[in-house]
Formats: C-alpha cells, structure tokens, sequence
C-alpha cells in the first residue's frame, strides 16, 4: 500500500465540518483482501496497537473495531482507525474518519486533525505501520511516537494562545490562523486584531523591547520611584565580585536578556559560588547582570490594559523523600502526574533533568543518585517559573491596594498594555516598601498559572483580554459566500455595490480577480479559499463578499466558518465527471456546503425555482429568504406562511414579502442590469442580491438604489455591449449551456439583421456538455466563428472545437456558415469583418482585455462607443 497524494483542509469542507487531512491511498492488490485473510495481520496489529481496542467504530459498540477486524474489514479503514491511534497515543484527540474506494485498489481516507504536519506525519506512519505487518518486516512503534511527539511539539499552540481564541469564540468572533507559528486574527477586515500568545495588536513594540532588558526595567522602575532589586551589569568575572561586594551577599546571576527564568543563578552565598556560576553562565550568555538576592514569596501579577486581573504565588518544583527513592526516582514520580506535560502543552509542567539542575542539586550537596530522608522537602529550583516545573496558587483576592499601585504604575513605565509583574516579599498583602521589591517585568506573560492553579480561584485571564482588545464590543464584518452554476459573478458584484452604497468598504472575490473598495489588487479566477483569506484578512474592508466556486470547495473547502449569508443561484448541470462529482446529486452536495456554513441566525438565499437547489433544503440550519420569478411558487409560499421571507415578481415589480407583509421594491424595468427588463436572467440575479441585501439587514431604500444604479457596463464580461461602425458586438463568459440560453434569450429582444457567434467552452467540462454547447449555438446563429480557449485545462488541441462543431452540425446548421479559428482574438477579428451595419456580434470569451483592445484599434477607422444602457 502507498500514499498517492495528500490535501489539507484547514476548514470546513464537503467531507467535514472538521479540519480533514485526505490521503490518497494505492492497495497494490489488496482492494479485495480483508484483514483477516492477512497471515497474522489482525493479532499482530492489536498486539502492537491496543489503543484499537477503545474504537466503537460505526457499529458503535465496545470493541467495534475489533469485531470488524475479525469479521475481516480492508486495508484503507484499518488505516483510517490507525492514525486516529497514533493521534491518540500522543495526546491528540480526534476521533472522525472515514475510507471510501475512488476506483479499484485506489482508495481515499479522511481524517480529522488538529495539527497539520502532525497529522501529515502520522498518515505516512500508519501506511507505514500496516506495510510492516504485511511484510513481516520490524518497526519501532517507540521511535515512531518520538518522533511524531517532536513534531507535535514544533506545531503545538501553547495554552495561553489556545485560551484566548477559544474565549473570542465565544463571543462569535471568528479566528484566522495566520502562517505556522501561533499569531491569530481575531475578527475581519478593519475590526480585527492581531494576537500572538497575549501579545496584541496594541502592544507596543518598543515597551516589549525595554521589558526585555531586564537591567534597563530595573533603572526605568527605579526612575519611577518603585521598589526593585539593587543591581548592574558585569561584563567580566572580576567585576561579578566587586559588583557582589558592592551590593552584599547572597546574590543573584542572570542573563540580562532572557525569558522563562533560564539562566537565572539565585542565593550565591560567597565569591567562590560566584566564580562557579559566572563560568556556567558565561558559556550561553554574554550579557550578564548581578543583583541583590532576596527572600520571601514569588509572586506573579497579570495587568491588563491597566487593570490588576490575576495574582499568583509561584512555588518552585519540589520533592519530599521517602527515605528509599533517590531524587532521580521522585523527579520520575513527581513527573508522572496526568497534569505535567512538556512545555505549555498541560497546565504543568515536566522538570527537566539538565545540566543547570545537576548544579544546582551539587550547590546543595546532593546528586541525582542521593536518597532524600522520609519526610525531607528539596526544592529543585531557586525559581519559580512553571516552565522549569514549579506551580501557582492564587493570590488574587489577598494583593494590597498599595501593591495593586506598584504594579499600575510599573506597566504604565515600561509602556506593557499585557505584562506579568514578578515581584519578590514576605506577604502580598503588605507593601512592596517594607522588604520586597519588583524583580523584571514580563511581555506576552503565560496565562495558564492563572487559568489553571495548583489550588485557588481560577482566572479567566484570557477572557479579560479579549474583551479590552475589543473594549467598545466587536463590530461584525458582515460576510456573504455566493455559489452555484450560473450568474454567480454578476450577483457578487451586484451585492457588493449594494454594500458600497450602504456604507460599507468591500472586498471581494470573484473569477476575474480580488477587489478591495473597488481596486483589482490581484487579476485571475478567485473564487478558491485562498482569496477569500486575501479579502478577510485585509484591513481595510469591513464587509465581504466572496465568489465561491465548485473547483475551491472541493480543492480547499471554505477560509471561513460561518457567513452572514449563503447564497446559491442556481445548481445545473456543468463539471460533471471531474473531482469525484459524477450526478447532479453529488453537485448539489458540494454546493450546498455554502448554506450549510451559515450562523445560526444568519440566512440562505436560495433559488425556488431550481428544483435541485430545492432538493437540497433540508440541509440548513438557518433562516431562509426564497427567490422566485412565480409568486405562487409552493417553495416561496411555505417558507412565508412559516414567517420568513420571499424575493419575487408579480407583474413586472420585484416584491418583497415577509409573513404575509409585503413591499413593492421597484419595476424590473428600473433594474440597470435588466436594460429594461430585456435580460431576464439579470432578473434573477437582482432578486438573488435584493434577498443577500435583506439578510444582511440593508434598508430597501438602498436596495432600490443599487438595483437601479448598477448597469451591465459595470459589470464586466457579462453582456457587455459595444458599437463599432454601426456593428454591435457583445462580450459575455458565457460557458456551459444554460448561460448560452441566458444571453441568447436576451438577443431575441433586440433588433438586428444577422446573428454571428464566436463560441468556445473551457476544456474541463465533460464532451456532452461541449456537445451541447454547439447543438445550442447551432439552433441560434446565423454564422458560427469555433475557437478554443488559450487554457486547454487538460485537452488535447483542437478537441473541444471538434466537439463543438459536432453539436453545432446536429443541429442541421448550414457547414458552408461555420469557420475553425482556434485563437479567440483572431476569431473575433474575422467574425468582425464579417459584420455588417446592423448585424450583432456576440463572443463568449476566455479574455475580455484583447478584445477590448482590438475595438479601441478600430478608433482610428470608425467611432467607437461602450453603451450605457442606461
């Protein structure tokens, strides 16, 4: 067995609502072979697995699995259920799967994961692992899971991040991830924030620096009349012991640029204590700084925007003999408690077995290999930092007035919106001026101490910072998700200028490229998950409204997790036969994924006229505004007898209608993108963005004045209309069989002599609806001009023009009428030239600029005018 190729799904997709990793799998042989037919294949997977005996699988029962494996289940579901296994082994809980058979020994298998490189990893162990049992051959599970813990931990957010995205969800505010590391966008557009770990997007760059440097923190504290530490830099071991004569022992050694208390050397009692640390410390730091060591309780102090939110005492790792372990054995044990992890992954930390423990065990004459006396208490660590393994206690209720001033006024010095304050004294209660003093001051301050403490109150830090990050409440950026088959792109378009009107600044996607506030910043077809993350990170907009195709659902699924609106126009045939979507029912399913994707309180535009767009109704959540050109349309009627709303026409006005209330909009003749109601698919494309406007709350006064002001001039490609020398000329992307009709039905209202087609469709569709094009073009035009687009999207040359021309011939059309251009621009020039005064040249093109560029040409030779139509 082996893996083909793999996708991430980063978001919500046509298989799950869960993060998916799809692995694509070749059996070699093995499609008909199950488990149990295998020599020793199911013994020996449960002996080094057991971790499958917890799976249920979908029989739901105790041991499900394994009655599947011996009843004998096939390769690519054992694989399924290994990598949720392995996931599992390492502290990763997932639990969704599932194998489906693409076509004979190819299979795929979809998998939930939280980390993307870890879960890219464990599938290539676990085919991996099943190879190894079949061939007979060994695998070490052992350095298997070591190495998918390392780079687990690589990936791993720690738990402040986690904290605060899950209180901002909370909120509704929608999470982004942006790259790898562990900075999140809190929110869209111009309302958003930026937050990596607690640092935010008000957190000052030059007040991280200054905390930074722990010696210029203690000279800015001491400025500011709070007490610190007395202390300097030593730039050489003999100025560490006239700095330490000079301040008096003990003392303390520490980096002075260091974070998580590595490094830090505390209660050195005389010069020769100091030479040992100095020559230690000297190996990884060249900036070193001595101060005053003093004694009393650790203290950590989280300040927020200002405000005291936490308090915890810090206590450094410890053991306590029993007279027969040796303090290696209790660090084991210690270590061994379910809520110690490594790193920031659990609410404790693991101590660490180093270098700098072993010396510091030696200053206190002990080694790893000592038997601490029963009842005997040794403290590990001269620090209490949890990430060294110590552990908290809350305080925050016992703080003194006077300490809650200190601390105030310390952030407001360094200039820290977020900052954790350790300070060193007898008892938090009483002033920091009778003995304690403030010791260095923390930017991006873990917040698990806070969260989790060993006992004592729990503090929801992570809360707290949200809500100051967004202090005047989260303002929504309202978003849109249109699909469908046809009209998709002049419905965005149409919706965002609606938006625009009202007030809003807009991004957009759609296939001729991303707009923000109306400037292309980026030409191509965007309607995938990636230009959708242009538009919603992008701080300018605080509106959105994102094309969304087929091609991006199946290849990316969505950027976001749920929108304001989910629009589908329309679901006909077009695609089928590629990426797995073989019916209209498999179509339907990935198209419905945009409404499915919808707030709970949000709403679904859909086409009550469509009946597969119908059929997919009972997959929605969410409120429903139906769309018809039939006011009598059973769909319509029900969805408003039920109270909710309906977008039709009722003799010749689009009406609006929620309940049994309704309003009369405007006279479809008034919609610009109708040319007085002559385009009869615009029709249905102003209802579809009349009905998003009303889901997004808009007033009717402007959707009325979008509909009115937004002409087919304004939206390009879709039946744009030219005169050149008395010639019309309408460029339209017109590319399956039912946007050919559309355009076509529009022509039949306007005056003309002879009707010349210059006709292409994309390769990727399937021949029968190549076939179809043509038949249609056949029955229509006077002279048919055959090109291919530029793109063959995997065709051979000349393979869809042939197809073409075999539809158009079906159609009885005159052989002498039709010519074989394979180049579009060349194509129009003889089409062109074929025109007379009167004639109507219409072309469904691949790039709208070239031919643009050849009317302009004409300036020279005849008058060229784009029309109004208004």
């Amino acid at each position: 067995m082996k893996i083909i190729s793999s996708k991430v799904f980063p978001g919500k997709n046509i298989y799950s609502y869960k993060k998916c990793i799809r692995l694509d799998l070749d059996l070699e042989g093995y499609s008909e072979i199950p488990s149990k037919e295998i020599d020793g294949f199911n013994q020996n997977l449960v002996s080094i697995l057991p971790e499958l005996t917890k799976h249920r699988c979908g029989i739901d029962e105790d041991r499900g699995f394994i009655k599947r494996l011996t009843e004998g289940t096939y390769l690519a579901h054992v694989s399924e259920h290994v990598i949720i296994a392995l996931h599992n082994m390492i502290g990763v809980e997932i639990k969704y799967g599932k194998a489906r058979e693409i076509s004979g020994d190819h299979y795929y298998v979809i998998y939930q994961y939280e980390y993307m490189n870890t879960g890219l990893e464990t599938g290539k162990m676990a085919i991996n692992l099943i190879n190894s049992l079949i061939n007979k051959e060994p695998l070490d599970l052992d350095m298997c899971l070591t190495k998918l813990i390392e780079i687990l931990r690589d990936e791993q957010l720690g738990l402040s991040t986690i904290a605060i995205c899950d209180e901002a969800k909370k909120r509704g505010i929608p999470i982004l991830r942006i790259g790898e590391e562990s900075i999140f966008q809190l929110g869209y557009g111009k309302h958003s924030k930026t937050i990596q770990a607690t640092l935010g997007s008000d957190t000052r760059e030059i007040a991280v620096g200054i905390a930074q440097d722990k010696l210029l923190t203690k000279e800015l504290l001491d400025l500011h009349c709070i007490p610190v530490a007395r202390g300097m830099k030593v730039g050489s071991k003999i100025k560490a012991i006239l700095g330490a004569e000079d301040i008096g022992y003990p003392v303390v050694l520490k980096p002075q640029f260091g974070n998580q208390g590595k490094g830090v050397i505390a209660n050195i009692k005389d010069q020769i204590e100091l030479s040992d640390a100095y020559d230690h410390l000297i190996k990884d730091y060249s900036d070193i700084m001595i101060e005053k060591h003093l004694t009393g309780s650790d203290y950590r102090v989280c300040i927020v925007y200002g405000d005291v939110v936490a308090v915890s005492e810090r206590i450094p790792p410890f053991i306590t003999g029993d007279g027969i372990s040796s303090i290696e054995n209790l660090i084991l044990q210690t270590n061994g408690d379910i809520r110690r992890g490594e790193g920031h992954e659990k609410e404790l930390t693991k101590i660490k077995i180093d270098e700098t423990l072993i010396a510091y065990l030696r200053q206190k004459n002990y080694s790893l290999k000592s038997i601490l006396p029963q009842d005997e208490t040794l403290n590990l660590k001269d620090n209490a930092n949890l990430s060294t393994g110590g552990f908290s206690i809350d305080y925050t209720e016992s703080i003194c007035s006077e300490n809650i001033e200190y601390c105030k006024r310390s952030a407001s010095a360094i200039g820290l919106d977020i900052c954790g304050i350790d300070l060193l004294c007898q008892d938090i209660s009483k002033p920091l001026n009778e003995g304690g003093a403030i010791i260095e001051i923390n930017a991006a301050p873990g917040i698990r101490m806070h969260h989790n403490p060993y006992s004592g109150t729990k503090r929801n830090v992570a809360g707290y910072i949200v809500d100051k990050l967004f202090k005047d409440g989260y303002e929504k950026t309202p978003l849109v998700a249109i699909t469908g088959t046809n009209g998709k792109t002049t419905t965005t378009r149409l919706i965002a200028h609606i938006l625009a009107i009202a007030g809003y600044t807009v991004g957009m996607t759609t296939t001729d490229g991303i707009y923000i506030d109306g400037k292309c910043i980026f030409k191509g077809d965007t309607t995938g998950p990636k230009s959708a993350l242009a538009v919603l990170m992008n701080k300018d907009i605080d509106a959105a409204v994102l094309e969304t195709a087929r091609g991006g659902i199946i290849r990316g699924g969505l950027a976001y997790d749920v929108a304001d609106v989910g629009v589908i126009t329309n679901i006909t045939q077009d695609h089928l036969g590629i990426d797995e979507v073989e019916t209209m029912e498999d179509l339907a399913k990935v198209k419905a994924l945009v409404g499915e994707a919808v707030k709970e309180d949000g709403y679904v535009v859909i086409n009550g006229d469509d009946k597969v767009s119908i059929s997919v109704l009972n997959r929605f959540k969410s409120n429903l505004i139906i769309f018809s050109n039939n006011k009598v349309n059973e769909v319509l009627q029900a969805n408003m007898r039920n109270g909710g709303y309906g977008v039709y026409i009722d003799e010749g006005d689009l009406i609006i209608q929620k309940g049994f209330k309704s309003e009369t909009l405007i006279d479809v003749n008034n919609i610009g993108i109708t040319l007085k109601g002559i385009l009869k698919y615009n029709i249905e494309n102003a209802m579809t963005a009349c009905a998003t406007a009303i889901g997004l709350g808009i007033d009717s006064n402007i959707i009325r004045q979008g509909l009115m002001s937004f002409y087919c001039n304004q939206n390009p490609g879709r039946f744009n209309m030219y005169f050149v020398n008395n010639k019309r000329v309408i460029l339209d992307y017109g590319h399956n069989k039912d946007g050919y009709n559309c355009v076509l039905d529009g022509l039949k209202h306007i005056q003309h002599h002879k009707l010349i087609g210059v006709i292409g469709v994309p390769g990727d569709r399937s021949d029968i609806d190549i076939f179809e094009v043509g038949r249609c073009a056949g029955n229509n035009f006077d002279y048919i001009f055959i090109k291919e687009d530029a793109e063959k999207r995997g065709r051979a040359k000349g393979e869809v023009a042939d197809l073409l021309e075999k539809g158009v011939l079906t159609s009885k059309f005159n052989s002498m009428n039709i010519r074989k251009i394979s180049e579009e621009t060349e194509a129009f020039k003889a089409a062109l030239d074929l025109a007379e005064p009167e004639d109507i040249v219409i072309v469904f093109f691949e790039q709208s600029e070239p031919l643009v560029e050849i009317m302009r040409r004409k300036l020279d030779e005849v008058k060229f005018q784009a029309l109004s139509a208004k």
